[in-house]
């Protein structure tokens, strides 16, 4: 990992749901200045999209700069459509993969990112990936971020970092590392502000967020909350 300065600036990949928000936290509590990216793609949940603003605000320090909007729905949505971007019944497919699986999602997205970055003056980009405890996404992986990493930084002739905080954190580290960040108040923004349910679903408000209860991403959301609370009230 390349050694940060105090004047290092960062991009971070910011969706509106919990792991994005964990991450601009993360990258606010690090670096001079932090500027926000988020992504339309005609994704199902676009609700996520309106969580965006109130958090910003809520997270707002001298820090924060400003936030971005790229539209990608058409090329995104031109390439087929998946359970994630259309009101189709989540199943696993052939290849293994749920098909909430949007191929090259998030190479897009920091391909995107990095030329957002490299007009802004921006050297570090952060994203949420994460292959601890995920649904498979092969553009999720570790080693798929480092290859981006070396993509860019050659196609771009620049040296950015992609930084992954939460690459070997499961759901329940995940809220660990939320409170170690902000206390009480940044899980409960967090539990009551951001949205991850694939389909959203934003009419039941749970001990672990608003969602349907029952997709993968909230399955995942809500034994992390169990998990962290459980180890929380046992230390």
């Amino acid at each position: 990992m390349t050694p940060e300065t105090p004047s290092d600036r960062a991009l971070v990949l910011f969706s509106g749901g919990q792991d994005s928000t964990t991450c601009l936290a993360w990258a606010l509590a690090r670096y001079a200045h932090v500027e926000t990216v988020g992504f339309a793609y005609g994704q199902r949940h676009a609700v996520e999209l309106a969580c965006r603003a109130p958090i910003r605000s809520q997270l707002a320090t001298p820090a924060l700069g400003p936030d971005h909007m790229v539209d990608l729905t058409a090329t995104l949505g031109a390439l087929g459509t998946t359970a994630l971007t259309s009101d189709t019944e989540i199943a696993m497919t052939a290849e293994g993969l749920p098909n909430t699986f949007v191929p090259g999602r998030n190479l897009l997205f920091l391909t995107c990112a990095a030329a957002l970055a490299y007009r802004r003056g921006l050297r570090r980009i952060v994203a949420g990936m994460c292959e601890t405890d995920y649904s498979g996404y092969p553009d999720c992986r570790d080693d798929t971020i480092k290859a981006m990493q070396l993509a860019l930084n050659l196609g771009m002739q620049r040296r950015f970092v992609l930084e992954t905080p939460l690459m070997w954190r499961d759901k329940a580290a995940t809220w660990t590392l939320a409170h170690a960040l902000g206390g009480d108040a940044l899980v409960e923004l967090i539990r009551t502000a951001t949205h991850s349910c694939y389909k959203g679903d934003r009419s039941h408000l749970h001990d672990w967020g608003y969602g349907c209860a029952a997709c993968p991403a909230c399955e995942l959301r809500a034994s992390g909350w169990r998990r962290w609370r459980e180890a929380a009230g046992s230390a």
